[in-house]
């Protein structure tokens, strides 16, 4: 569980430096490959990153964490004022010294953070997802908002798109991309995490998908893995890489500083889909996951796509 200090009353909130080392913490314990990503950033960036990451972190534990059982749609409504003081500039917490910095040096918007709670209260009363309308929503509430957060961190290269070779093709949004990439890795989180959903009696599967592949709810409980299983999972990883080929398109206006990191985290994200085709779709026993010498391999690639692309 991430252990935070409750009161501003109970201690003395930290210095600043202490704060983003906490947050650096926090990150590199609960997200492995999200931090080797950011290690290839600025320190500035990576230490904004971290700040936003413990916030979106903290916000997703309220109704995924250990004391989940006791959160209300009022418990939400005070994170949300939480929300609103620490972009007044006041710090209720240890860790918001440090997102209050991030916020004065990025001119980041609060509407996101409100798009992501609004998320986490979808979790509250939805255990379901009809269809993949329905679930592309809740994936851009929880993590397309991210995209959104962490753009103004990144920075945008203004001079992309002003060559004559560049004039040929239609304009690309930057934050239309950005939050693809984040669909994309909580499309990628909900395929990998199948069976531990099924195990809290939670489907993320839109089940008209289920029905187009005669997949049941029961199967899925059962952890069926048959042909059934295989051709929806394909389905569903196929899904997942059209956002990760929309997002790529949006890495190439980023900042240059910026570029190679998100190529890597990009790279070490996807590389979970090819794992779990590797295990043969079950995941309902075996852990998607990517190892630490083929995390590396990705990093020499995405260094020459972020220079080339």
């Amino acid at each position: 569980m991430l252990q935070l200090p409750e009161s501003p009353h109970a201690t003395p909130l930290i210095s600043l430096d202490n704060a983003y080392e906490l947050c650096r913490q926090v990150t590199a314990e609960y997200s492995k490959t999200f931090y080797l990503g950011t290690l290839l950033m600025s320190e500035e960036k990576r230490r904004a990153v971290w700040a936003i990451y413990v916030w979106c972190r903290r916000t997703d534990e309220l109704v995924d964490g250990p004391h989940s059982a006791e959160t209300t749609n009022a418990t939400l409504d005070q994170w949300e004022g939480t929300l609103e003081s620490v972009f007044a500039g006041h710090a209720i917490d240890d860790a918001d010294v440090a997102l209050i910095d991030t916020l004065e040096r990025f001119p980041i918007d609060i509407q996101p953070f409100r798009d992501m709670i609004a998320g986490q209260r979808m979790d509250l009363y939805r255990s379901r997802y009809e269809t993949f309308e329905e679930l592309e929503l809740y994936c851009y509430r929880v993590a397309g908002t991210v995209g959104l957060m962490t753009t103004p961190v990144m920075g945008v290269d203004t001079s992309r798109g002003t060559a004559p070779w560049d004039q040929a093709h239609p304009t690309v949004n930057p934050e239309a991309k950005a939050i693809a990439l984040g669909i994309a890795n909580q499309l990628t989180n909900i395929l990998r995490d199948v069976g531990e959903d099924a195990r809290r009696g939670r489907i993320y599967l839109p089940l008209e998908d289920l029905e187009q592949f005669k997949y049941s709810e029961k199967d899925l409980f059962n952890g069926v893995v048959d042909d059934r299983w295989q051709a929806l999972m394909k389905f569903q990883i196929q899904r997942a890489r059209q956002f990760f080929n929309e997002a790529e398109l949006g890495v190439r206006l980023l900042s240059p500083d910026a570029r190679f990191p998100v190529w890597s985290a990009l790279m070490l994200y996807r590389g979970i889909l090819d794992v779990i085709e590797k295990n043969q779709y079950d995941v309902f026993r075996k852990r998607a996951y990517v190892p630490n010498w083929r995390k590396f391999l990705y990093l020499p690639i995405a260094k020459l796509k972020s220079e080339v692309l």
